[in-house]
C-alpha cells in the first residue's frame, strides 16, 4: 500500500455510468482510467475520483499493455487494478498477479470467464448445471451434439460470450448448423477469439440474477432478482426487479448453491454477478458467474438500493487491498426495500430515428437515472448479433408490486423507430 491515498487502475469503464467513480469518491480512492477505446474522455473534465488517464491496448496488445501498467507501477506505484468488462477480467488478474496487488489470480479468472470451463468446475463440484457439450472451430455440429446426447432444444453461445452476443436457441437438429455458422460469425474477432462455443441444453423456468460479495472466502448474497422468463431464441433482456419474490426454501436453494459455486470456481474475494434459472421453477441451475460487479456498475445500485451495503465502493476497497467498511458474513443479506432497472429492448433493428418516453422516465420521481447508450443515428444489428442497450431505467420502489407495475407501463410507454440500416452499415 503505498503511503498516501489508494490509487486503483480501473478498466474499460464507461463515463456515462456513475457508480464506479461516486463509490471511489465515498471510499476514498483516486482512479487512473483506462479509457473504452469507443470513448473520448476530455482531460479537463475528468470522471469523479479520476486523476489520471492512462490510454492502453488491452485487447489489440495485451502483452504491450502489461508492459505499460508494469513500468507505470515501478514509476508511481498503484494500489489494485479492477474492471467490469468481462472480457478484461482476466487481463486484471494477470496484471495483479504480475505487480503483486490484490486480486483473484489469473486461473480463477478464467475459471470464472471460459464458460465451458466453468460448466466443468461446477459439474464436478456436485451443483446443477445444464448437460452441456464444447463445440470446437473443426467440430461437426450435429455429430459433436448427438454424440453427448443432448436432446432438443439446445443453446448455443460463444465459450468466452458475455450480454446476449450470439445466444442462440436451437429447435432441431436441421437448424443447428445454420444457427452454429452464425453464431461463430458473429463472436469471430470479439469474445470468441478461436474459443469455440458451448452447446447446452435449454433449461424451463424464470431467470435471476444475484449479487454477492466476497472476502476473505466469506461469501455475502446481497441480492436475488427476478430478469424475466427469456425463452429465446435470442434471450434479450428486459427486466431485472429485486429483492424477487421466491419461495424461503427456493431461496435457500439459491444461496446454498451460489455460495458452493464460488468455492468450485475458487472465488474467495472481490463482487461476483451470478445468472441461474430455476428449472421447473423452483431448481436453480447455474448459467454463470462473472467476478465483477454486473452490468456496468447497474449490479451495485440493485444490491445497494434494495440492502444499503454499499456494493461498489467495498468492492474497490477489497481492490486495493482495504477491508471493507462491514463484516462480510456469510449467507443471505435481508432485502430493505425494492429496486429495479428497466432495459430497453432493441426491439429490431436498422438506423434508430428516435427513442420515445425516455425523457418522461426521466421525470418519473421513482427514476434515479436513465442511462443512455444509444441515440438516432447508430444502427443496431440483428440478434444474434448483439450491439449493445438502447438505455437503462433505473428506479426505487416502496415494493416489488410498484415495480412491477412501473415496468408493465414503461413496456408501453417506450418505443425505437427504426429506418433500414445500408448495405454497408449491416454487412452480411
Amino acid at each position: 500500500m503505498t503511503a498516501s491515498r489508494p490509487t486503483l487502475v480501473l478498466l474499460h469503464q464507461r463515463v456515462g455510468l456513475p457508480w464506479l467513480f461516486d463509490a471511489a469518491v465515498r471510499a476514498g480512492i483516486d482512479l487512473v482510467l483506462v479509457p473504452r477505446p469507443d470513448e473520448q474522455v476530455d482531460p479537463d473534465r475528468l470522471p469523479p475520483a479520476v486523476v489520471e488517464l492512462l490510454p492502453l491496448d488491452v485487447a489489440g496488445d495485451p502483452a504491450g499493455a502489461l508492459k505499460t501498467l508494469r513500468e507505470r507501477h515501478e514509476a508511481t506505484p498503484f494500489d489494485g487494478i479492477a474492471t467490469l468488462y468481462d472480457p478484461f477480467v482476466p487481463f486484471a488478474a494477470d496484471a495483479a498477479e504480475l505487480l503483486a496487488l490484490p486480486g483473484i489470480g489469473p486461473t480463477v479468472a478464467r475459471n470464472a470467464q471460459d464458460k465451458r470451463i466453468m460448466r466443468e468446475r461446477l459439474a464436478e463440484a456436485g451443483l446443477n448445471v445444464p448437460r452441456f457439450v464444447r463445440l470446437d472451430p473443426a467440430d461437426d455440429p450435429a455429430g459433436t451434439v448427438a454424440e453427448a446426447g443432448l436432446t432438443f432444444p439446445v443453446v448455443v453461445k460463444p465459450a468466452l460470450g458475455m450480454s446476449s452476443l450470439g445466444v442462440t436457441r436451437v429447435d432441431s437438429a436441421d437448424a443447428l448448423g445454420a444457427v452454429v455458422t452464425e453464431v461463430r460469425r458473429v463472436s469471430a474477432g470479439t469474445a470468441d477469439k478461436g474459443a469455440g462455443l458451448l452447446v447446452e441444453e435449454y433449461l424451463d423456468g424464470p431467470e435471476f440474477a444475484v449479487e454477492s460479495l466476497v472476502h476473505e472466502g466469506r461469501v455475502q448474497v446481497l441480492s436475488i432478482g427476478f430478469k424475466g422468463d427469456p425463452r429465446g431464441p435470442y434471450f434479450e433482456e428486459t427486466v431485472y426487479r429485486a429483492p424477487a419474490a421466491l419461495p424461503e426454501a427456493v431461496r435457500a436453494d439459491v444461496v446454498r448453491e451460489v455460495i458452493a459455486a464460488h468455492a468450485a470456481l475458487g472465488i474467495t474475494l472481490g463482487p461476483t454477478h451470478t445468472e441461474l434459472r430455476l428449472r421447473g421453477g423452483s431448481t436453480p441451475y447455474l448459467l454463470e458467474m462473472g467476478a465483477r460487479i454486473g452490468g456496468s456498475g447497474v449490479s451495485h445500485y440493485i444490491a445497494e438500493n434494495v440492502t444499503g451495503v454499499d456494493l461498489a465502493g467495498e468492492a474497490l476497497r477489497i481492490a486495493v487491498g482495504l477491508p471493507p467498511t462491514h463484516t462480510v458474513e456469510q449467507g443471505f443479506t435481508e432485502p430493505v426495500a425494492a429496486s429495479a432497472n428497466y432495459i430497453v429492448p432493441c426491439g429490431g433493428h436498422g438506423t434508430i430515428t428516435a427513442l420515445h418516453g425516455l425523457d418522461e422516465a426521466e421525470a418519473d420521481p421513482r427514476v434515479d437515472h436513465v442511462v443512455r447508450m444509444l441515440a438516432p443515428g447508430d444502427v443496431v444489428r440483428p440478434y444474434p448479433d448483439f450491439t449493445g442497450y438502447p438505455a437503462f431505467i433505473l428506479s426505487r420502489h416502496r415494493d416489488l408490486t410498484e415495480a412491477e407495475e412501473f415496468h408493465s407501463h414503461l413496456e408501453s410507454a417506450i418505443r425505437i423507430d427504426y429506418a433500414p440500416a445500408t448495405s454497408e452499415e449491416n454487412p452480411s
